[in-house]
Order: structure tokens, then C-alpha cells, then sequence
């Protein structure tokens, strides 16, 4: 019996089913202590851009452990990689003279955001401009913050009162965003968040010129634009940053996951000129009192600087760029299939395989139970809402180990079918 207590999970299931205990990793492989192998089709949670059995990201890390594991970062200390990390990604950021605050992971970031453009607006004299909107199945973590502008239900069950000051909109409508903002009132305001693909929520691209337009009505408002790239940074839409490719001039920006491949944990707020200025610009607004007891952690660092050094090495950036045509020639086939109705795909390597929504509404398990089957045919794959197969592999994925991704899926997807 088990006595980790595993996330999103069903603990009752999982002490009936046992655990997969997964022991060891190499490039699109996973192998479990019993030695059965699996490829990888989610990168972990879309993080392992690099792949697994990187031995220069671990020895990276384990000398900068041996020289100084870390130190707290608060006031005016820091160390050697995290100071060059901070640079280095403002060189690549979508905005220009970016400033990085650090921060352990993704729900970490939007915390810190959240904070950040709240006392942006009360350090400028205009206090009432609290409210975050957010969109209707965004993701942005489970913190407290997080979770409050979480734009699926299902995650705030049961917890009972979440931080205020919040409003969701259609996630595919930049008129609800304008009606929403008209409705509370732009002096009100404080930021909009946008994941550019909405990842977890079941991989939902954007309509086209949808961000574009929500990014001009935030400007036309005096609104911060919040781009949450924990998912899309760092090469996984075939740019280092979706904002870059689609020229948003974002406010700020969150990332995690892709900094290190997930090798460590780190994440992090990249932020332009305009919410830096109160801060960093007089003396006026003091110390900010936050930060994390890990923010900016030189062995997390120096493992982002090796990660960053293969993306570059190896032309990951233009990999993901390549995965974009690849990824859907690959899943194709899979549309004849009864219980599949559509493939999203079409902006770097993120894509959905979707069961038929017809299906799940007579068996909203079913999803549930192609995942768990793809494990018998050598795929990892995991149920995304709204019941699609998330498809997000690491970048070094060749097009033969596509090929292998969809036939084990297509094994699932026949055995739950032959079931019913």
C-alpha cells in the first residue's frame, strides 16, 4: 500500500489498481522497474522538451551543487547563474530590457503575476483596478490564486471561498472580453490572463486574429496583458515564446515547465518596462514583500542553462517548428476511428486526439479508460478536459516514434471500442 499521496488522482483507484512506478528514461522513453517501455507523447506534463537521460543537464546541476547549492536570493544577494539566467532570457523574451522574477514552477508564477500587476496599479494611485479576467477552461495552476481563475469548475469543488476579484470570459471571443470589460468597468481592471493555447483545458487554439484583437482591446483599455506560457515557452510552439511568433507585446509573461525541461524545478515572471517602472524606477514604492524561499536557486539555474544550451544546440526551436506539420500527418489516421471526432493541431508540438463528445456524454469514462489501455499497447498519453488524449511530446521526437505514438493509440482506442 502506498503512502504517496499522488495529484489529480483518485487515491481510492490507485490503491486498487497499484501504482506505475516508472524507473528510468532515454530520449522518447520511458521503461517502469518491471522493464516494460513506454513512449512518451506528453513530455511528462508538457515539460520534458529535451528528453529524458540528459546527463549534461544532471552534471550541471550537481556541480553547481558541489560549488553552492543555493543561497537565499532576498534584498541585494544572488548568484553567478541566476543573475546570467535572468539575462539570457530577457535576451530571448518577447519584449524588450525584460526583467525575470523566479519563482519554483508554474502556480508559483501566476501567484506572483497576480500580486505583481495588483500592487502595479496601487503604486500608480489607482487601487480599485484588482480584477483579474480570465477565460472560460484556462489553466493557470492550482494555487490559491490560481485556482480562483481557473477556468474549469471541476477544480474548485469542495474547497469552499477562493480569492475575489475575478471574472472568466468566453475563451474564444474577444466581444466577450470587450462586454466583460464594459460591464465591471475598465477603471476596475487590473489585468487579462490568456494562455495562447489552452493547454490543459483540452488543447484549444485560438481562433485566428483572436489574440491579436484581445491584446489591442487590453491596450485600448489600459489593461495589463498577462501571457501564461508555462505550456507554449521556451520552444514548444517553434519560437522560444508563442508571444514572439505571434508579435503580442505582451506585459508579462510566466514560464516554467520548458526552463529546465523539468529536470528541476523552476519557473519564473518575465515582465517589460511598463510594470517594472513603480518598481524599479523610484524610490517611491520600498520593498515588494514577496518572493519564495527558492526564487532564483543557482542549481535550478544552472540546469536551465545547460537545457537552454541543448534547445540551441540542437535546433529544438526549429524542431517544434517541423513537429507542427508532423505531429497531425502522424495522428491523421486516427480520424476513421469510431470514437474519434477531431485532431487539433497546427501550432508547434501541441495537439489533441478528441473522443467524440456524443460518446462521452453516454460514457464520460471512456477517455479515462484509453489512457489507461494505451499502457498496454507503449503509450503514455492523459486524459485532457473536455476528454481529449493530450499529444505533446518531447521535441527530439523523430517521425518513426510518431508513427509509434499513433499505432499504440489506435491499438487503445480498438480495444475500448471492441469493449463496448
Amino acid at each position: 500500500m502506498t503512502r504517496f499521496w499522488h495529484p489529480i488522482a483518485d487515491m481510492h483507484a490507485v490503491q486498487a489498481s497499484g501504482e506505475l512506478i516508472l524507473e528510468r528514461g532515454e530520449g522518447c522513453h520511458l521503461w517502469d522497474e518491471n522493464g516494460n517501455r513506454y513512449i512518451d507523447s506528453t513530455s511528462g506534463l508538457w515539460y520534458a522538451n529535451v528528453g529524458y537521460g540528459r546527463a549534461e543537464i544532471a552534471d550541471a546541476a550537481a556541480a553547481q551543487m558541489r560549488k553552492l547549492h543555493s543561497y537565499s536570493h532576498y534584498g541585494d544577494v544572488s548568484s553567478r547563474p541566476t543573475t546570467d539566467l535572468a539575462q539570457r532570457i530577457s535576451s530571448i523574451a518577447p519584449m524588450k530590457d525584460a526583467a525575470v522574477f523566479f519563482t519554483s514552477g508554474g502556480g508559483e508564477s501566476i501567484e506572483t503575476v497576480v500580486k505583481m500587476v495588483r500592487r502595479y496599479w496601487s503604486l500608480l494611485g489607482q487601487p480599485d483596478r484588482t480584477t483579474i479576467i480570465s477565460r472560460e477552461r484556462a489553466y493557470h495552476g492550482l494555487a490559491g490564486f490560481g485556482t480562483s481563475i481557473v477556468g474549469t469548475e471541476a477544480f474548485k469543488v469542495g474547497v469552499g471561498p477562493l480569492p475575489g476579484g475575478t471574472a472568466r470570459v468566453a475563451w474564444d471571443s474577444a466581444d466577450a472580453l470587450e462586454a466583460t470589460i464594459q460591464e465591471i468597468g475598465p477603471e476596475r481592471v487590473a489585468a487579462f490572463f490568456c494562455e495562447p493555447i489552452i493547454g490543459a483545458g483540452g488543447v484549444l487554439l485560438p481562433p485566428d486574429g483572436y489574440l491579436q484583437a484581445v491584446r489591442e482591446i487590453c491596450r485600448n483599455h489600459g489593461i495589463l496583458f498577462v501571457a501564461d506560457e508555462v505550456i507554449c515557452g521556451y520552444g514548444r510552439v517553434g519560437d522560444w515564446f508563442a508571444c514572439s511568433r505571434l508579435h503580442l507585446d505582451p506585459d508579462a509573461v510566466t514560464f516554467a515547465k520548458g526552463i529546465t525541461s523539468g529536470y528541476v524545478p523552476l519557473g519564473g515572471v518575465i515582465v517589460g518596462s511598463t510594470i517594472q517602472q513603480p518598481f524599479w524606477g523610484t524610490s517611491e514604492a520600498g520593498v515588494w514583500r514577496h518572493g519564495y524561499t527558492y526564487s532564483g536557486h543557482a542549481s535550478a539555474a544552472a540546469a536551465a542553462h545547460a537545457n537552454l544550451d541543448i534547445i540551441e544546440r540542437e535546433g529544438l526551436v526549429g524542431r517544434a517548428l517541423a513537429l507542427e506539420a508532423e505531429i497531425p500527418a502522424a495522428l491523421a489516421p486516427l480520424l476513421a476511428h469510431e470514437l474519434v471526432s477531431e485532431i487539433r493541431s497546427g501550432f508547434g508540438a501541441v495537439a489533441a486526439v478528441q473522443i467524440d463528445p456524443a460518446v462521452l456524454a453516454d460514457d464520460p469514462g471512456l477517455t479515462d479508460r484509453v489512457t489507461l489501455q494505451a499502457r498496454q499497447h507503449g503509450v503514455l498519453t492523459r486524459t485532457l478536459v473536455g476528454g481529449g488524449l493530450q499529444i505533446s511530446p518531447p521535441l527530439v521526437i523523430t517521425r518513426d516514434e510518431l508513427d509509434e505514438v499513433a499505432s499504440g493509440l489506435a491499438g487503445a482506442l480498438d480495444d475500448i471500442a471492441a469493449a463496448r
